[in-house]
């Protein structure tokens, strides 16, 4: 699979990283940076090469943070990429199944 030129979030991907964010940044200010800089390096390796992460569920597939317990789900349509969830590894799996339904 090939780079994807545009990348979008869901409504509630957007949610679940702004509170992420904001309950790092109550904590630490640097962790919170620090969140978003992994996301973004995240997003941006998943760009290069979407079909290299594992498939997940509901034909999403997923990223593993490496410094932080979330998930980036995504699914990846021609030259586009959705980022479906930004989930926290403790939530149950599939909780934004509904997200990718109707796709």
């Amino acid at each position: 699979m090939a780079r994807v030129a545009d990348v979008h979030f869901h409504p509630q991907a957007t949610a679940e990283f702004d509170a992420a964010i904001d309950w790092y940044f109550e904590r630490s200010p640097q962790a919170a940076e620090d969140f978003v800089y992994e996301v973004d390096r995240a997003i941006a390796r998943i760009a290069e090469n979407p079909s290299r992460w594992t498939e997940y569920l509901y034909g999403a597939r997923k990223y593993l943070l490496q410094h932080f317990p979330y998930v980036i789900v995504y699914l990846v349509q021609g030259d586009q990429l959705q980022i479906v969830a930004v989930a926290h590894g403790r939530r149950r799996p599939g909780y934004w199944r509904e997200r990718v339904k109707g796709r």
